[in-house]
């Protein structure tokens, strides 16, 4: 048996397994990645627990949560643990680190197994993210892939991954495209916990001393925030413009959001929301062409009429360095043409 110091966040890798005890909607919320589910209460009788610890007493909660505790405890030494190894060293973590995972420590180690106890819980992860981010975000030597809507700076960020750069893929972590129109179907967006947890994972396994490529995004990204500290170092850092043609724009766009066609009416209505901006004739055209599939007419408007127009002026008032970007033209924006753009972005370091 080792002995039992207290174990920081950045100390959770050197363990075989790790637990979070909390209930499933706790870990649905957010969870310290690589981490399986095994409550010591569900969030049934979370709530059951808490109710009569507000109505009856401390006590009362303690005798009937025990006895919950207790059953779900046998249930996972039956199951999720009945392969594990003298030798297996778990850690465990609850809310801050208090009876939950207390519990099934002790019970681990009562087994034999060297189990311990993350201090402080989720709450210490929690705040080992945002301080990795505040930490690390400043020391990134960022290189931000700019570009007219269509211009496929996604696909270009995922091709330089694949070339072996490092990237920050915002739209990936945040489940969005990022656009009005970039909800993705059936795909809900994390919680902000858990995007942030993933910009905190992804930055830890970066290399400082590489450029890191990231899209040039607002500061929201659907109904998700990016965290102050890198928007502020997106604003400030090198620019690269991918500089494509709009019929092969338009060309992209239609192969890129062909599912929007997919459900008319769904699309007609995120449209609405953009009548203030354009107007009522406006607005009214583009649901007909919604809801009739007529995505070209639609998709070369929108360009024309919405985003285009304030493109110039918005990357302007963002980017400190806009006016001494570099270009990159992506005459094609096929799967081909794309890894040609690719390769032109990294010649340019």
């Amino acid at each position: 048996m080792s002995h039992h110091r207290p174990i920081r966040p950045e100390d959770r890798h050197q363990f075989d397994t790790l637990i979070d005890a909390r209930s499933p909607a706790e870990y649905a919320e957010d969870h310290i990645p690589g981490a399986i589910n095994c409550p010591v209460l569900n969030d049934e009788e979370r709530a059951i627990v808490g109710t009569i610890y507000v109505q009856q007493s401390a006590f009362e909660a303690r005798r009937v949560g025990g006895a919950m505790v207790a059953a779900n405890l046998a249930h996972h030494l039956r199951t999720h643990f009945a392969d594990k190894p003298a030798h297996w060293r778990p850690l465990v973590y609850c809310w801050r680190g208090g009876m939950r995972s207390g519990s099934m420590v002790q019970w681990m180690r009562l087994v034999g197994w060297d189990a311990q106890q993350l201090a402080g819980g989720y709450k210490s992860f929690r705040r080992h993210v945002m301080t990795q981010i505040e930490n690390l975000v400043p020391q990134l030597e960022l290189r931000v892939l700019v570009g007219a809507t269509g211009s496929a700076k996604t696909r270009v960020l995922q091709q330089l991954a694949g070339m072996g750069a490092q990237v920050l893929d915002l739209e990936h972590y945040a489940r969005h495209k990022g656009s009005l129109l970039g909800a993705l179907p059936g795909v809900p967006q994390p919680s902000q916990k858990n995007f942030e947890t993933q910009i905190a994972t992804a930055l830890e396994a970066l290399d400082l001393s590489r450029p890191v490529y990231v899209e040039g995004e607002s500061a929201r990204i659907g109904r998700l925030t990016v965290p102050v500290p890198l928007v502020q170092r997106l604003r400030a850092a090198a620019c690269i413009e991918i500089e494509a043609t709009p019929e092969e724009r338009l060309a992209y766009l239609l192969r890129d959001y062909a599912y929007l066609g997919d459900d008319p009416d769904a699309l007609a209505k995120r449209l609405g929301t953009l009548t203030e901006l354009q107007g009522k004739e406006v607005v009214q055209r583009w649901q007909a062409w919604a809801r009739a599939g007529e995505l070209s007419a639609l998709f070369a408007e929108l360009m024309l009429l919405h985003y285009d127009p304030h493109y110039g002026r918005s990357q302007a008032r963002n980017f400190t360095h806009w006016e001494t970007r570099q270009r990159v033209v992506a005459p094609d924006l096929s799967p081909e043409g794309i890894a040609s753009v690719a390769q032109a972005v990294l010649a340019l370091e």
